[in-house]
C-alpha cells in the first residue's frame, strides 16, 4: 500500500478499531465518507487491514482466503458502487454446507448472494497475472453462498466505505461439489437460486467482471501493487452472480449451478 503520513495512518487506524468494534457489538457506525471526506481507497485499505489485525490478534481467527466484492451490474447498481474491492476471509466466517448458520447473532443487515469459489493449490502473485494462470492455480471450485454484512449504516456506502468495512464481509459457506476448473464455460455458467423453496433469481458468470475466472485474476493483480499475494489453500469468493437478497432468520436457501453443482444455507 501507498505510504501515509501519521496522521493519516492515525485515522485509519482509529476508524479500524471503531468498525471492529461495531463488528463485535453489532451496531452501525455513519459512513466514513461523510466524516473523512478526504479518504481515499487507499486509505480505506489501510482501515481494513487494521480491523483484520484485529481479528487475528484478538479474536484468534485465520486467514483463509479473500474475497472479491461488487463486481456485477446489478450489486453494483443496488448499493450505488461502481468498481469492485476486496477483503480477506477469516476462519470464523466459514460454514459447512447445510450448516445452520447464526446470522442472528453474528450480523447486522445481512444480505445473501450466490458465487463461484476458487480454491487454490498454488499462490499467484501480481502483476501480470491471466486468467491461464489463475486456472493453472486452482485446485477446484464450488458453489458459495456469501451473506455479506455492512457495519456502515442502512447500507449507505462509497466505495470507500465499503473497501474500509473488510469489502463488506460477513459469513460465507461452500458447497460440498468440487469441480476441475479447466473445460468450465465459466461466463455461461448458469446460476438458478431458491429462497424458502421458491426461485428467487438467475444469472450468469458473466456477471463476475466477464467471467470469475477474470474476476480472481482481476484480484491478484489488484493485490500485487499492494505486495499481498493469493496462496495456496486460500479460498477466493469471485463475486455475486445474482442480486443481492436480504435474508433474516428462519429463512433458507440453496442455489445450483449447471455442470459445478449446488450449495445450501439455513439461517438461524
Amino acid at each position: 500500500m501507498t505510504a501515509m503520513n501519521e496522521d493519516r495512518k492515525a485515522r485509519a487506524h482509529a476508524f479500524g478499531d471503531e468498525l471492529y468494534a461495531a463488528l463485535r457489538g453489532r451496531h452501525t457506525v455513519a459512513p466514513l465518507t461523510e466524516r473523512w471526506p478526504e479518504i481515499t481507497v487507499d486509505d480505506a485499505y489501510h482501515v481494513s487491514t487494521r480491523i483484520v489485525q484485529r481479528r487475528v490478534s484478538d479474536d484468534g481467527e485465520k486467514i483463509v482466503g479473500k474475497k472479491i466484492g461488487v463486481t456485477s451490474r446489478a450489486v453494483q447498481e443496488m448499493l450505488g458502487v461502481f468498481q469492485p474491492d476486496f477483503g480477506y476471509l477469516t476462519d470464523a466466517m466459514w460454514y459447512a454446507h447445510g450448516e445452520p448458520m447464526p446470522i442472528g447473532e453474528e450480523l447486522i443487515q445481512p444480505r445473501a448472494e450466490g458465487e463461484i469459489a476458487f480454491v487454490l493449490n498454488r499462490s499467484l502473485k501480481g502483476p501480470d497475472i491471466t486468467a491461464e494462470d489463475v486456472l493453472a492455480a486452482t485446485e477446484y471450485v464450488a458453489p458459495c453462498f456469501e451473506i455479506v454484512d455492512s457495519r456502515v449504516r442502512d447500507w449507505k456506502v462509497k466505495i470507500e466505505d465499503t473497501v474500509a468495512d473488510n469489502a463488506s464481509c460477513g459469513l460465507f459457506v461452500l458447497g460440498e461439489d468440487h469441480v476441475d476448473p479447466r473445460g468450465l464455460d465459466f461466463p455461461n455458467l448458469a446460476m438458478k437460486v431458491y429462497k424458502n423453496g421458491a426461485l428467487l433469481s438467475e444469472g450468469l458468470g458473466s456477471a463476475a467482471l466477464d467471467s470469475p475466472v477474470l474476476s480472481v485474476t482481476w484480484l491478484a493483480n489488484t493485490l500485487g501493487k499492494y505486495g499481498i499475494t493469493l496462496d495456496a489453500g486460500d479460498v477466493v469468493l469471485s463475486g455475486s452472480l445474482v442480486p443481492l437478497e436480504p435474508v433474516v432468520p428462519g429463512d433458507q436457501m440453496h442455489l445450483e449451478v449447471a455442470g459445478v453443482g449446488t450449495a445450501a444455507v439455513r439461517f438461524t
